[in-house]
């Protein structure tokens, strides 16, 4: 009997699930292995349901590795009764007879992987392929994730038409863009487009912030704008930075979802607009009018057809995904480092305190963040020489003490 190999994709699309089935497919078949995609996730699974799978062959996984979204879909899917659950897909997994699995997903995703791990016992071969838009997994070398450099680059596509507009119209856009803990999209976006100001929430050192120091942040750049002689601009902020805002004051402007987690669901959380209708009584209040226009964008990249940087990537890190099961390894995440396969343990995957996988940040002291910084139009301390305050101030509709009392602790 031929050895079974099954593939699962968990968490939100990335641009490459299906690079990587493609080649995982092709490469198994062609060293005589079955392969099934089991679909949506984890979801069956946890029923122990058997039936939602496909098979999977050369013939039809050929030709996929270039288009977007997953043959297999995928889903959020966590369980509500752990042990029960997991049991489930733990027996569900046997009556299959897989041998080998390969786990597509982001940090929930590699979760999971480590808990089937832990509970086969070598029963079976495991191994993760890291996917997320968000880049927030600490791969080797500063690696990126694949989907990341795809959604960035239409990310940058849309948000440099949308800076055209604000040119064209007179108009500041507030433009939110996915990245639950970490902005690197959002900084990726604004530096590639050459937004006006790019907010992501690494830069806030606070555990919690209060909703009025990001609405200054942004007002301050309008007004330093307007004391350029230029009523129009565009601000990238990753949808993150509404994690650091304190649950309580955010519900008092838009109401909370959680997903199935229980973590808040962010991307329903319309960012833009609340800073919209703060911004806009502040800067009415003075009698400045300025045209605004709040957009997320997000969905429109997560299942983009890859573009070449990540058509490629995930065919290498499918045929490697294979090559490391065949050749007995097991319990590890497959990246690479200076062009050699790199497979690091899951054990090297955990944060020592808060005990789940670790995530990688944006480095505010980095040198790309430094540069994202210089070209970004914001308050500095430059700003409140006398010469500098007075035009700025005038330009707010406020005097120089004024100004300088409302925006000052922002530098």
């Amino acid at each position: 009997m031929k050895k079974t190999l099954a593939i699962v994709v968990g968490g939100g699309p990335a641009p490459g699930i299906n690079g990587v089935i493609s080649a995982a497919t092709v490469e198994a078949v062609c060293k005589g292995i079955k392969v099934i995609g089991i679909m949506d996730g984890f979801k069956w699974l946890f029923h122990g349901d058997t039936s939602k799978i496909i098979h999977l062959t050369a013939k039809n996984a050929w030709h996929i590795h270039n288009r977007g979204g997953s043959i297999l879909r995928t889903s959020r899917e966590f369980p509500d009764n752990p042990e029960k659950q997991f049991q489930n897909m733990i027996k569900a997994l046997k009556k299959l007879n897989i041998k080998f699995l390969i786990t597509i997903g982001g940090d929930g995703t590699a979760y999971m992987a480590r808990e089937i791990e832990k509970r086969t016992r070598g029963l079976l071969s495991i191994v993760h392929v890291p996917k997320t838009i968000d880049n927030d997994l600490p791969l080797p070398g500063g690696t990126p994730t694949f989907g990341f450099e795809t959604a960035r680059h239409w990310g940058t596509e849309i948000v440099e038409n949308i800076i055209e507009d604000a040119r064209t119209t007179g108009r500041w856009y507030f433009v939110t863009t996915m990245g639950r803990y970490t902005g690197h999209l959002a900084l990726g976006i604004g530096k590639a487009a050459g937004a006006t100001i790019t907010l992501i929430p690494e830069e806030f050192k606070e555990k919690k912030i209060r909703f009025s120091k990001v609405a200054d942040l942004l007002e301050g750049s309008i007004i330093k704008r307007l004391s350029h002689g230029y009523p129009h601009g565009v601000a990238i902020l990753a949808e993150g930075v509404a994690a650091k805002i304190d649950i309580k004051e955010l519900s008092q402007y838009e109401h909370i979802e959680k997903d199935d987690k229980g973590d808040v669901r962010l991307s329903k959380i319309q960012m833009g607009r609340i800073i919209e209708q703060f911004i806009n009584k502040s800067l009415e209040s003075r009698r400045i009018k300025i045209k605004t226009i709040h957009k997320n964008i997000g969905y429109e990249l997560r299942a983009a057809d890859p573009i070449p940087f990540d058509a490629e990537y995930t065919r290498n890190l499918g045929y490697s995904a294979v090559k490391f099961l065949l050749n007995g390894g097991t319990g590890a995440m497959i990246t690479f480092f200076e062009g050699r396969l790199n497979p690091v343990p899951f054990r090297k995957m955990i944060d020592p305190v808060t005990k789940k996988t670790r995530l990688r940040y944006v480095d505010t002291k980095s040198e790309p963040y430094l540069v994202g910084r210089e070209y970004m139009i914001r308050l500095g301390k430059e700003d409140f020489t006398p010469r500098s305050l007075a035009r700025l101030a005038s330009a707010g509709h406020m005097s120089t003490d004024e100004f300088k009392k409302r925006f000052s602790y922002l530098v």
